[in-house]
Parts: C-alpha cells; sequence; structure tokens
C-alpha cells in the first residue's frame, strides 16, 4: 500500500468513525516486515500534537516522543494517527472527548468505550493495525471489549510511562490494542523494560514467554452478580469452552473486590486533581497571555473554559478527598483497600494461574442511553475492570461473543508480572475463537 493510499484511507475512515483526533499529514510507506500503529492522545509524540483529549492542551506539540512510541519506531512501526479519548482519561465511554466523539465500529450508533475508545476503534477497523492504549481503571479492557479486540494492560512498571500524560500516576499504565493476539504477544516485549526516565519502571523480573500454558482459572462468586442475563449467559459458555481445551475452572471467594470501585476512585480523583493542577493558562496549549490579572481571575477563566464538565467534576472530588479533616476518612481509608485487594488476590494466586470474569456487565451502549444515565451510574459499569487496575496487575480483555451481532469480552487477571499467562492464554484463545469483523463503511 502506497503511502497516499494510507493517509486517504485514514482520512475515510475518521470521516465516518471520528477514532482519530489527528492524522499524520506527510505520505508514508509501511516497509516489508513493519506495521503501522496510532497511540493514545494522552502518549506524546513528535510528529502530532499531544492534548489527551482536552481543549485545555490543544496546541501543544511535544519535543520528543515517549518511551513506547520511541521503542515501537526502532522495529519498523509507522505512527500514523493519534486516538481520540475521553478528556485525560476521564471517562468510561469515550463521550467526553473535545476532538471527536468515537463511534462503535459495529454499530456507530453505539459507544466505543473509555477511555482509549479511539484507539480500540481503530484497531478494530485497520488489520494489522496496532494501538497503544493506556489504562487507569480500565480504559484498555472495556474499549477492547466493546469492540471485540484483544486489549492486554501489563503489570503497572512493566512499560516506563514516560512521555504519558498521566491522570493517576500510581495507577496508569500503557497497553496494546489490537485484532491480533499474536501481535500482542510480539510486542509486548518491544515496548517493555527498564527506563532511566521513568522511575517506575526500573526494576523489574525479565519477560519470557516459555509456551507453559495455564491451567488453572478462578472465578470470583460475586462476578456474575449485576450483570445483563445475556452476558452472563455467554460468560458461562466462555467458562465451558475453557474448560473443554483443558483449563481448571473453580469458583474462589474475593469478597473484597466490591471495595474496589469506591477506593479507586478516590484515589484516581485525587492524583488527578493534583496533576491536572499545572493546566493554568501559561505553561501547556492554551495559553492566557492577559498576565495583568489575579491569579484566580487568570487560572480560572482558562480551566472554565476548556476543561469539560467531567474533568471539573473529578478534580472537585480529589481535592475534597484530600482536604484536612477528610484524608484520613478518605483517602487513608483507600489506600489500606488497595492493599486489601491486593492481598485477595495474592491468596487466590497461590493456587490459580488466572482470575477470569466478564470485561463489562452489558454490551456497548447506545448514545442515547448514555445521555440518561448518571456519573455514577457510568462509574458503576468499571466494576469489573477496577480491581486489577487498582492493585496494578496485568490483564487482558479477549473477544469472546457477540449479543445481537455486538461484540462482548472477558478480563483474564494474572499475578504481577506475569504476563506470560496472559500471552499464553490469549494465542491458545485466538486459535479457537472465530471473530465477525464489521464492514468497515467509509
Amino acid at each position: 500500500m502506497t503511502g497516499a493510499s494510507v493517509v486517504e484511507k485514514l482520512e475515510r475512515i475518521n470521516g465516518r468513525y471520528q477514532v482519530f483526533s489527528e492524522i499524520v499529514e506527510k505520505e508514508v510507506e509501511v516497509a516489508e516486515g513493519g506495521f503501522q500503529f496510532s497511540a493514545k492522545d494522552n502518549i506524546c509524540t513528535i510528529e502530532m500534537q499531544t492534548r489527551a483529549g482536552s481543549r485545555i492542551l490543544d496546541g501543544y506539540r511535544p519535543p520528543f516522543d515517549a518511551t513506547a512510541v520511541r521503542k515501537l519506531k526502532e522495529v519498523g512501526g509507522i505512527l500514523v494517527a493519534k486516538d481520540n479519548m475521553d478528556e485525560f482519561g476521564f471517562g468510561t465511554f469515550s463521550t467526553n472527548c473535545a476532538f471527536g466523539l468515537p463511534k462503535n465500529p459495529y454499530d456507530i450508533e453505539r459507544c466505543c468505550g473509555g477511555s482509549s475508545g479511539g484507539s480500540a476503534a481503530a484497531a478494530c477497523l485497520l488489520e494489522g493495525h496496532l494501538s497503544l492504549g493506556e489504562s487507569t481503571g480500565g480504559s484498555i479492557a472495556c474499549p477492547a471489549a466493546f469492540c471485540g479486540v484483544y486489549g492486554l494492560t501489563p503489570t503497572y512498571g512493566r512499560v516506563s510511562r514516560y512521555g504519558l500524560v498521566d491522570y493517576a500516576n500510581s495507577l496508569d499504565k500503557i497497553g496494546l490494542i489490537s485484532r491480533s493476539a499474536k501481535q500482542v504477544a510480539e510486542q509486548l516485549p518491544t515496548i517493555s523494560g527498564r527506563d532511566s526516565m521513568d522511575p517506575t519502571s526500573c526494576s523489574q523480573p525479565e519477560l519470557v514467554v516459555d509456551g507453559a500454558e495455564p491451567g488453572r482459572i478462578a472465578i470470583p462468586q460475586k462476578a456474575l452478580e449485576g450483570l445483563d442475563p445475556a452476558i452472563e449467559e455467554s460468560f458461562l459458555r466462555t467458562v465451558d469452552q475453557m474448560t473443554s481445551l483443558g483449563m481448571e475452572v473453580t469458583e474462589v471467594d474475593m469478597s473484597s473486590l466490591r471495595f474496589s470501585l469506591p477506593a479507586y476512585y478516590i484515589l484516581a480523583t485525587s492524583e488527578s486533581s493534583t496533576n491536572l493542577a499545572r493546566y493554568s493558562g501559561m505553561l501547556f496549549g492554551t495559553v492566557n497571555h492577559d498576565f495583568n490579572e489575579h491569579f484566580n481571575d487568570f487560572f480560572s477563566k482558562t480551566r472554565s473554559r476548556d476543561l469539560g464538565n467531567e474533568a471539573k467534576r473529578r478534580i472537585l472530588l480529589g481535592t475534597f478527598s484530600r482536604m484536612v479533616g477528610f484524608r484520613d476518612r478518605y483517602y487513608m481509608k483507600a489506600l489500606q483497600v488497595r492493599s486489601m485487594v491486593t492481598e485477595e488476590y495474592r491468596r487466590v494466586f497461590t493456587e490459580h494461574d488466572i482470575v477470569m470474569t466478564p470485561t463489562m456487565p452489558f454490551v456497548a451502549p447506545r448514545f442515547s442511553d448514555i445521555e440518561s444515565m448518571s456519573p455514577l451510574d457510568m462509574y458503576k459499569a468499571d466494576f469489573l475492570t477496577v480491581p486489577p487496575n487498582l492493585c496494578g496487575l496485568p490483564h487482558v480483555s479477549m473477544p469472546s461473543d457477540y449479543i445481537d451481532g455486538m461484540p462482548i469480552g472477558v478480563q483474564l487477571v494474572a499475578p504481577h508480572w506475569e504476563e506470560r499467562c496472559l500471552l499464553e492464554s490469549m494465542i491458545l484463545w485466538e486459535g479457537h475463537f472465530q471473530p465477525r469483523w464489521p464492514e468497515v463503511m467509509s
């Protein structure tokens, strides 16, 4: 395929699905053995703006590539676009995007999932395409399930966060999304490893894929509560399929998982309210040149105009959680819950290789249905994807079935640094699962 045809195809797709916030302008050519990839809009790239889905960063062009982007380029990857996302990662459905509302490849009246919605949709729409996503509380797994692709979130610290516009520093993880499990398995080692620019990635065991398939799967007893009946029925069929592939599947008690969701939102918003303080109209993106104003008025004008409602809501919640008089009651208690949930996973992993649940409790909702949801309803949708993210555990969403033509996924969670279990499971599953790719309308 010529460079001109690559750009032209991306523009046609974007005209209908709005999955990209920006497309490379110059002609590109993918060499033999190479591949094209896109990066979520909160991952820094030299060629294009990095705006994290927010107008407050409009115009920001980083002078460097994120480490993950640089490493993919070094092995023949060609960056072709930046992917639309919820502003700063704040959302479950990619409906808080400042630069276009990404639409589900299977039904443009439905969402892609969030916050890496554009990344998952791009991976679904383009054969052979690899997307760099980022997950804080399920931002890779959720859209991967809604778009019927493989989305892998590595152990916290496995992939360098250098060049990532952070939502919550102790939770953010860069990962991979693709139609192909084999492509994810091939490129995860590429982007992994120590990086002196990111202290959280400096100490880690080597990523080894030795062909040993996991054999013991645990299913939390409460995992099927609150699901759409069709999702529950499909998940039970997937369990039967796993058993037929030689897996030993047992139910386990993981009652502490129910505390993960409130703990996550307290910790994530507390960290994000601190991170977003740097966006004041002086240094990055949108700049307010009226320097004669009082600093409160100067900052407030830019933030009121250029931050979305969800960003403002989470800043307020995070600031409240850290206030004197509330810090011990909320923030410190959330840290204790994180430790408790992590220990629960460790206990289960002493006898099991993987914990399996549905990825999302329902299929990708229609935009009209999302409009009637309250913020709390949206937060609750993440109750299955939040626990492994809270604990920094590696996990993957794999396409598992279709309900009324819409894809759904199952989530596999492995112990820290045991991405090997996930990669082997993905490749095994890919050999038995028959995907139904959407007809791409341009």
